[in-house]
């Protein structure tokens, strides 16, 4: 069985960190480039993201305004982290999905590899933190 590796998606942002914060760090902000949830950045806050595939559970694990927000999401392990660094002005925005299974290991509402929706969501994700620079420089 082979490990299946962390997603790993960086964009530069032309906004200032405090925006981008405030598009990462709220169920607002995330609606407006992600999925709708009810996220409220607060270290044990149990909330909901809706995905194609119904509401997912989700927890935030830790808050460290404004470079860290990090949650648990959906019940097969998986942690998602968004990174922000200030460079000159500008926002270096990281989003890491970890906490994947085996790569031959079937995921449960998907009914797929891990490897193979690790692969379709890899794709999905660099979609999605380009929608997020979109809407932070709108």
């Amino acid at each position: 069985m082979a490990k299946t590796p962390d997603i790993k998606q960086t964009v530069l942002i032309e906004a200032p960190i405090e925006r981008v914060w405030d598009l990462v760090s709220n169920g607002e902000g995330i609606g407006t480039w992600f999925m709708p949830n009810d996220l409220v950045a607060e270290e044990g806050h149990e909330f909901h993201i809706q995905s194609p595939f119904g509401p997912s559970p989700c927890k935030v694990l830790k808050v460290e305004a404004p470079h860290l927000l990090t949650f648990s999401w959906d019940t097969d392990g998986w942690v998602v982290e968004f990174l922000l660094k200030d460079i000159d002005g500008k926002t270096e925005f990281t989003l890491i999905h970890g906490g994947w299974k085996d790569s031959e290991e079937i995921i449960g509402k998907a009914n797929r590899k891990a490897s193979e929706v690790r692969e379709t969501m890899n794709g999905g994700w660099a979609g999605i933190v380009q929608k997020l620079r979109q809407v932070a420089t709108n």
